[in-house]
């Protein structure tokens, strides 16, 4: 059997394990779902279906929903449902002990060439499979939820993580349509979670201090942040708001940053060699001769998606 050809095993039949079926399905991958409750194996046809024709209704699915959900086949027996996959996907509940449990039966299970990966959003895999005979296979793909949604999943190796294995998880969300974003050092909550905790943290500190309700911080966040960073990120967003770009900005609005930060606790500085490293990686992506160009792309976007907006209210 070619290696495209392999199976996906997924273990965990809830919301992140169906999300994780219908994005290697929809890739024509066969894809094995076990999970060790019968009652989450029972719902679990139904629910893979429910969502293939959700995506089907808004013309993004190239097949009928019962084709995708064709390719998936639930089992009951772990080692059954492992034999000549090439990946396991584990998406069990966030407990350590948990995953340890699992991941010694994936490590004794699986056939020596799977990578064993875990759906983790925030414990490490070091913190898990460190004493594992085949550690070296082992890492973390985090998905943004849903995945077959949002196609961006962060992969997290161990120190001790061989590059094989890696290179073959990176390859496998490729080909399925998602976009890999390799974390190069160990830290809870890796940058998905980082990112979506720092805005909470400070969403949570601005409803507490009375400076704004709670739908005020929604609407800014969706109709303001939230609507430029489905564009751009946030350093793409300080290199375009500011002519000169990025190293332009951080001059202006550095010192205003670094007193928000001390206000909360946090003294971490942009200092000139950090400011000097964002500014090479910026650069090597948008030399300054094109700012002016990319400015009126990002709002050339930015009217697409207001004028889908404008629409979608109109339908309503």
């Amino acid at each position: 059997m070619s290696e495209s050809k392999r199976p996906i095993a997924i273990v965990g039949a809830g919301s992140i394990g169906i999300a994780f079926s219908l994005v290697f399905a929809r890739a024509g991958v066969p894809v094995r779902l076990y999970d060790p409750d019968a009652g989450m194996r029972d719902l679990a046809p139904a629910s893979i279906l429910e969502r293939a024709r959700a995506l089907a209704a808004f013309d993004l699915l190239g097949e009928p929903p019962e084709q995708l959900a064709a390719r998936v086949t639930i089992f009951h027996d772990l080692a059954e449902a492992l034999m000549n996959v090439c990946m396991v996907q584990e998406c069990a509940p966030e407990r350590v002990e948990l995953k340890r449990e699992i991941f010694i039966e994936l490590d004794r299970l699986a056939p020596v060439d799977a990578v064993l990966a875990s759906a983790s959003s925030t414990i490490p895999a070091s913190a898990f499979v460190n004493e594992l005979p085949g550690r070296a296979r082992c890492l973390i793909t985090h998905p943004g939820n849903p995945p077959y949604l949002l196609p961006v999943i962060e992969v997290v190796p161990a120190p001790f993580t061989a590059d094989w294995a890696i290179h073959a998880a990176s390859e496998r969300f490729n080909a399925a349509g998602l976009k890999p974003v390799l974390v190069r050092k160990e830290v809870e909550g890796f940058v998905f979670n980082r990112l979506q905790g720092a805005l909470l943290r400070e969403a949570y500190c601005l409803v507490r201090d009375g400076v704004a309700t709670v739908e005020d911080i929604d609407t800014v966040v969706r109709d303001g942040l939230g609507l430029r960073w489905s564009v751009i990120g946030p350093f793409e967003t300080a290199d375009l708001n500011t002519r000169g770009g990025i190293a332009a900005h951080a001059e202006r609005l550095g010192p205003a940053y670094a007193r928000m930060g001390a206000e909360r606790g946090q003294r971490d500085p942009w200092t000139e060699e950090l400011v000097a490293e964002v500014e090479r990686q910026r650069r090597e992506k948008l030399p300054l001769t094109g700012w002016e160009a990319r400015v009126a792309w990002r709002d050339r976007e930015l009217m697409k998606r207001i004028a889908s907006r404008e629409l979608d209210k109109g339908a309503d």
